[in-house]
């Protein structure tokens, strides 16, 4: 893999996103729209993202924009716009959990459940800010956003 390269200009108060599918640009244009969008109760808020659209991350895996990103110590949380993300008709987008493996406890995961936490589900580009702004004061944790996606019939985080 070429280096890729660096991440600048981020506001640790904006979501990261990151393209890394090339195949629609329809569907990209589409991604960006809806991310744009005002969040909150009553669209209170204005959106705050930083994307990053260079060829350069196209087809990367996962666990390889995760090596990139942890660079970044504001960073809680890194949504991927891939394949799957322009194929969709809900446009969901990858959320992959930032923290290190080495960072969770095992044994208390282990009383609580038999597999270990999850690490990404799907979000709508709308859930983006919600997920992303919880996560950044630790108001809520990966996990719970998760539960929420899996709970979901298409397997998808909206909003609470």
């Amino acid at each position: 893999m070429n280096a890729l390269p660096e991440i600048v200009g981020r506001d640790e108060f904006d979501a990261l996103v990151i393209r890394t599918d090339y195949g629609d640009e329809a569907a990209w244009q589409a991604v960006v729209v809806d991310l744009a969008q005002p969040w909150g109760d009553d669209g209170e808020f204005e959106a705050a993202v930083h994307v990053i659209d260079d060829p350069a991350w196209a087809g990367l895996k996962p666990d390889e924009v995760l090596n990139e990103v942890r660079r970044d110590e504001n960073l809680s949380v890194v949504f991927l716009a891939d394949r799957i993300t322009m194929q969709s008709a809900h446009r969901a987008l990858l959320a992959l959990d930032i923290t290190e493996d080495e960072d969770l406890d095992p044994v208390y995961y282990k009383e609580l459940t038999d597999s270990p936490p999850p690490r990404e589900f799907r979000t709508l580009p709308a859930g983006v800010h919600d997920v992303h702004a919880n996560l950044a004061i630790a108001n809520m944790d990966f996990a719970e956003f998760a539960e929420a996606a899996f709970a979901d019939p298409d397997r998808i985080y909206r909003s609470f």
